[in-house]
């Protein structure tokens, strides 16, 4: 019977606090995770910036934490990162790119840069082998893969990698749109930011950033609202589903072949 018990106390402990956020732990059950074997971290980068009238200004925040939890639960021992939210976005002034609408949120590509050479350097002191970034946004692609270069030369021979897993972005450019394309949704309509794919993949991920009302209305979106190269009127949580699926496989694929090549 105290066996039992026991077994019981363990089992209600664990599940009291299964979760894959680092944010929702306690440092020690942080620490047991690590000596449990869940020793990859996955830093997920967002973005804020405008997203057209009819979506958040928030929608890479939440949309990359939701995909980091399924590619984390799908890696099995991954903990994940708070969201990096504060990302280059173009210059102030005069402003270019997304700095042309209010909301959006720049830093310089070196303070970006130092964020997540420090926030990896961190993760590495507390016990963790694997730290991966994973970005939803365009403008840093580049930037995760010189950090991971950068730490892995001077972690040489620790044991302890960086990984900059740019085929999460990639295929949400590439096979996301490829699969909306096969469904009979031209690039016209697709578009690159704000339009189809974009809502789309929104809908399927954190729907309640996407403003119903406005999207009825979208049929004239343009460039001035801050949508670009498309229409998302058509957009949906089933079309968005297809660059789910494609994201997190694809991601889990590529991390796994990182860990199994050192």
């Amino acid at each position: 019977m105290r066996a039992l018990l026991f077994v019981l106390f363990i089992l209600f402990s664990t599940s009291a606090h299964a979760t894959v956020f680092l944010e929702d732990l306690t440092w020690t059950e942080l620490r047991g995770e690590i000596a449990a074997g869940s020793t990859t971290i996955i830093i997920p980068i967002g973005g804020t910036e405008q997203n057209g009238p009819h979506m958040a200004l928030g929608k890479h925040n939440a949309r990359v934490k939701f995909l980091a939890e399924k590619i984390a639960v799908k890696l099995g021992h991954t903990i994940v990162a708070p969201v990096i939210a504060y990302v280059p976005e173009g210059e102030i002034d005069p402003p270019t790119a997304h700095m042309k609408f209010p909301g959006t949120i720049t830093i310089p590509d070196a303070t970006f840069n130092q964020m997540l050479e420090s926030a990896a350097k961190s993760f590495k002191h507390a016990g963790f082998k694997t730290i991966v970034f994973i970005g939803d946004h365009g403008s840093y692609q580049s930037n995760e893969t010189a950090v991971a270069t950068k730490l892995n030369t001077q972690w040489k021979a620790s044991g302890v990698r960086a990984f900059a897993a740019i085929e999460y972005y990639a295929l949400a450019q590439g096979p996301y749109v490829e699969a909306l394309l096969q469904k009979g949704h031209p690039k016209s309509e697709i578009g690159t930011h704000a339009a189809l794919a974009d809502t789309a993949l929104q809908l399927a991920t954190v729907p309640n950033m996407v403003r119903h009302e406005k999207l009825a209305q979208s049929g004239s979106y343009a460039a001035a609202d801050g949508v670009y190269g498309g229409n998302p009127k058509n957009a949906s949580a089933e079309l968005g589903q297809l660059g789910v699926d494609l994201i997190v496989d694809g991601t889990v694929t590529a991390i796994q072949n990182f860990l199994n090549h050192p």
